[in-house]
């Protein structure tokens, strides 16, 4: 009995320790198993990250910063014409009423020139009158003055007020596109042709946002008072014809203005084939800046884009001030003068735009001309206080002399030259 039962317990030892190596054997199949599966899920899931990162870069590497949806922009700084910002900037395309800007331009220019006066009479030709498109209803024969012509183009975007004035400045609308063509030429629109001086539809008026923001710059540092009529929102005019008088009333075509803080204007444009293109100006604390929108499918994708160029460059734009004085001790020799040397104007404050740069790294620096000689007169540029910015010249502002200093005569320059030999026994 004892016998039976010993062999009893050796046979189930042995079957634990069988059923233990199976049960050990399977754990081990299994880990192993669940191993293969999540290292290689795990080399699937990597490669996917790896593929992943590498579209993510791709994309990063070609899109637009922006991300405009319209054909053709740029964004520019006023008073340096620094570019910010382009987009087929360069590419020649319908620019439909925005032309107008260079038509305004040769209007101030003539004003400034004083070949016309704001209150001159326009006589409104039976070409003027016959324009299609965004007008004022001139009548053939129509009289009005400058100042209100002026507002027609701006404000109104008139064609015909547009074509008015450019047979009142050149005697013909094809006279003035020739000085249209001649003045993009002397501004560097080297991608422009004018055909008209209005913006309607022709295979050959043709330009870019770069020559647009060019034109555009050129008229608001050049001739400030266009302001006078670019924010203008409502207005109007007296027509006044056989029929008698009647008023016509102006609203502005640049919504813009109420929708972007700090807009200035400055011309809307719109035709079927041009699209929405748009000059936009704005100024914020002293910066001002241009945004140039072509070829936009919407008047609304024109102006939200106009608005998110003009963020993107006052984010980027400050201001640098120098309050501080020339220095009171500074001599600037004259030679062959009545005077060893010239009084000077002190420059109380300069205060100019940084685009993208840190204000702590500019170096000032005085230069004064050298070998100044008599006369010189009250006003004339003596010398230059020069900014620079990483060894490039980013700002100057001239010195001016404070009073005149005449030239020595003749028997003036003998009796130094006698007093210097005296001195020298």
């Amino acid at each position: 009995m004892k016998l039976i039962k010993k062999k009893i317990l050796v046979l189930l030892t042995v079957i634990i320790i069988i059923f233990n190596n199976i049960v050990t054997y399977a754990e081990e199949y299994e880990d192993a198993t669940q191993t293969d599966v999540s290292e290689e899920a795990s080399t699937e899931f990597d490669d996917a990250v790896v593929e992943t990162n590498a579209e993510t870069d791709v994309v990063q590497d070609n899109r637009d910063i922006l991300s405009l949806q319209s054909k053709s922009a740029i964004l520019m700084e006023a008073s340096t014409g620094r570019i910010l910002y382009e987009k087929n900037a360069d590419e020649m395309l319908r620019p439909a009423s925005v032309t107008k800007i260079m038509t305004l331009l040769l209007i101030f220019e003539a004003l400034e020139d004083g070949s016309m006066t704001l209150d001159d009479t326009v006589t409104v030709s039976e070409h003027a009158a016959s324009m299609g498109g965004s007008q004022c209803f001139f009548e053939a024969g129509e009289e009005q003055t400058v100042n209100d012509m002026i507002k027609c183009i701006e404000v109104a975007s008139g064609n015909d007020a547009a074509v008015a004035m450019a047979e009142h400045i050149a005697g013909s609308e094809e006279a003035f596109v020739a000085m249209m063509n001649e003045r993009a030429k002397e501004l560097g629109m080297n991608n422009t042709n004018f055909a008209n001086a209005c913006g309607l539809e022709h295979e050959a008026h043709l330009t870019t946002a770069r020559d647009i923001a060019l034109m555009s710059r050129e008229l608001i540092t050049k001739h400030p008072e266009i302001r006078n009529y670019s924010t203008i929102w409502m207005d109007s005019i007296v027509h006044r014809t056989r029929r008698g008088e009647s008023q016509f009333d102006l609203a502005n075509t640049n919504k813009f203005l109420n929708q972007y803080t700090g807009a200035t204007g400055l011309k809307t444009g719109y035709t079927s084939q041009a699209k929405y293109c748009m000059s936009a100006t704005a100024e914020r604390n002293g910066i001002e800046l241009i945004a140039v929108i072509m070829g936009a499918d919407t008047k609304e994708i024109r102006n939200s884009e106009a608005g998110k160029l003009l963020d993107y460059g006052f984010a980027k734009c400050s201001i640098y001030n120098d309050t501080e004085t020339l220095p009171a001790d500074m001599k600037i020799p004259v030679l062959n003068g009545t005077k060893d040397y010239v009084a000077y104007e002190p420059i109380i404050k300069n205060q100019f735009v940084l685009v993208e740069q840190n204000p702590e790294i500019v170096i000032k620096e005085i230069v004064l001309y050298n070998n100044l000689e008599a006369p010189v007169y009250q006003g004339d540029i003596i010398g230059v206080v020069q900014y620079s910015y990483d060894g490039n010249v980013i700002h100057e502002e001239y010195i001016y002399a404070a009073e005149d200093v005449k030239k020595l005569s003749y028997m003036q320059s003998l009796k130094g030259l006698f007093k210097k030999a005296l001195m020298i026994q």
